[in-house]
């Protein structure tokens, strides 16, 4: 899997995160044919020497090693088992990633599907938003064979700096849910506590300052207070897909008779958000929670 000049590399979604993991590959020297919905959003990748195709089907086709981060489950779906999909019409041998956050039970369904064709597919959520993405320093959790895993690593770490293997097919998306579970609590924690800065007559960018490395430092707190203070809401994640990936938490959860407060409470204040027309922007607006 060393080899740029042979491996050709596909690439399926083009979106906030996907455009720059897509530009890391391309960087590295792979060739790299992309698609997705909209063929603006690959613009830039194409001015970069990527090569456009018009189907999922054209990609399995062409790329021996095919990343996929979509929107939604029904996408993923739709994008490995549909007609035009990936499983159909890919080789036996190629190695199919998919960096969705998507339900663990998809995922090992997509896993059987593929596996009786001789393609091995991994699940490969991601953490680190769109910072971690240009960065190249997401975390990324995989699910799948170990030797699957082992094969496509070299890959995997230009697109993050954490790169675990979780175990079989689902583990990488049942770790995924773990850590939106943490984040989703979290958000409330920082955004009430930057509020009550603000209501206690302080400085909020003084108060991060002092929070911000101590014990109740976190990846939200140093990354996302900044742009709530600057009124920057801008999807670095949006908000529409934070909420399909608390739907799925609370689903596996409720497979597992587990009570999950804190998740729960969370999703139901994005949720009102977007019934206020945020759901395209960025997580960090749950600051606006408190503001209206």
């Amino acid at each position: 899997m060393n080899s740029t000049e042979k491996t050709i590399i596909g690439f399926i979604g083009t979106g906030v995160m996907g455009n720059s993991m897509a530009g890391h590959i391309l960087a590295a020297g792979y060739p790299l044919v992309v698609y997705s919905r909209t063929k603006e959003k690959a613009r830039e990748l194409l001015e970069k020497g990527a090569r456009w195709v018009d189907t999922p089907k054209q990609v399995a086709e062409t790329a021996s090693i095919v990343f996929t981060m979509v929107g939604y489950p029904t996408d993923v779906e739709e994008v490995f088992l549909g007609d035009n999909g990936l499983i159909r019409h890919g080789l036996s041998g190629s190695y199919f990633i998919d960096m969705t956050t998507s339900s663990p039970s998809l995922a090992g369904k997509i896993y059987q599907e593929a596996k009786h064709k001789g393609i091995q597919v991994l699940d490969a959520p991601v953490s680190g938003g769109d910072i971690g993405a240009k960065e190249a320093r997401l975390s990324i959790m995989v699910g799948g064979e170990k030797e699957s895993f082992d094969a496509v690593l070299p890959i995997l770490k230009l697109l993050g700096s954490n790169v675990v293997y979780q175990g079989k097919s689902g583990a990488g998306q049942h770790t995924k849910m773990s850590n939106q579970i943490a984040i989703a609590s979290n958000m409330i924690g920082v955004c009430e506590a930057i509020i009550y800065a603000e209501k206690a007559g302080l400085d909020p960018e003084a108060v991060l300052k002092s929070i911000s490395t101590g014990a109740a430092g976190s990846w939200s707190l140093s990354n996302l207070v900044p742009r709530m203070l600057k009124a920057d809401f801008e999807p670095g994640f949006y908000i529409k897909h934070f909420i399909k990936d608390m739907k799925i938490a609370l689903e596996e959860a409720n497979r597992m008779d587990m009570d999950v407060p804190g998740l729960a409470l969370a999703k139901s204040l994005y949720d009102q958000l977007a019934e206020r027309g945020e759901e395209n922007s960025g997580t960090q607006a749950l600051y606006k929670y408190w503001k209206s």
